[in-house]
């Protein structure tokens, strides 16, 4: 099982919100693609995040698709109830956890918020079938899960990160992974202190480039 908390990274998670919300103000739709999400502890982090600044309303149109590879049925059933050990909570700011959290029926243990279960959807998928599990997204967040990939599946795998953005969308890593040199000119870097990025139209920089050619013939 994937080490993760709630909040972990908590200044990504802080840059993630600057970026984005303005990015997707005012749109009807706003998907988030959680690739490897674990027991999701991280997507419902992002969710909580954009339910306090996007807005009651605005929230509404958000889905975040939480994706893992488990294959035992765990990781699905514990985001789909939303139920965590008070042990697992002591890192959320107590302001979030009392809005958030509600003791359950179960000794020990708190459910999330119903508003903020119902954004966020679990489903098992494989990341190296180089198969998205949709499109259109305007960010795409994998933590912890491409360090334990061969070079070249790391790279495949960005690369449809790639396709899945929509234009200008953005990218959240590992603090500690760098992107691959071959996958270098899909992304820009939002920040030089933290593993952000934002989609490069590359058809768009491949016209720019010849057009420069061009003019210095």
């Amino acid at each position: 099982m994937a080490f993760t908390y709630f909040f972990r990274d908590l200044y990504t998670l802080e840059l993630i919100i600057k970026h984005v919300v303005p990015h997707v103000a005012g749109r009807s739709k706003v998907r988030i693609w959680d690739a490897g999400c674990a027991t999701g502890q991280e997507p419902y982090s992002l969710a909580i995040m954009f339910a306090e600044n996007m807005g009651q309303f605005a929230f509404r149109n958000l889905r975040i698709d939480a994706t893992d590879v488990d294959e035992s049925n765990l990781f699905e059933k514990i985001i789909s109830q939303g139920l965590y050990p008070e042990e697992d909570l002591k890192r959320i700011p107590g302001g979030l956890f009392r809005k958030y959290f509600r003791p359950s029926e179960k000794a020990g243990y708190f459910r999330i918020d119903s508003i903020v279960r119902s954004r966020v959807y679990y489903q098992r998928h494989n990341l190296l079938s180089l198969q998205p599990v949709g499109d259109g997204y305007s960010l795409v967040v994998c933590k912890n899960v491409l360090l334990h990939f061969q070079p070249e599946g790391r790279a495949e795998v960005l690369k449809m990160f790639h396709r899945a953005l929509a234009p200008g969308g953005y990218l959240a890593m590992e603090q500690t992974q760098k992107l691959p040199r071959e996958t270098a000119y899909l992304f820009e870097q939002v920040t030089d202190d933290a593993q952000l990025f934002r989609k490069v139209d590359v058809h768009s920089a491949g016209n720019t480039l010849k057009d420069s050619v061009g003019n210095d013939c």
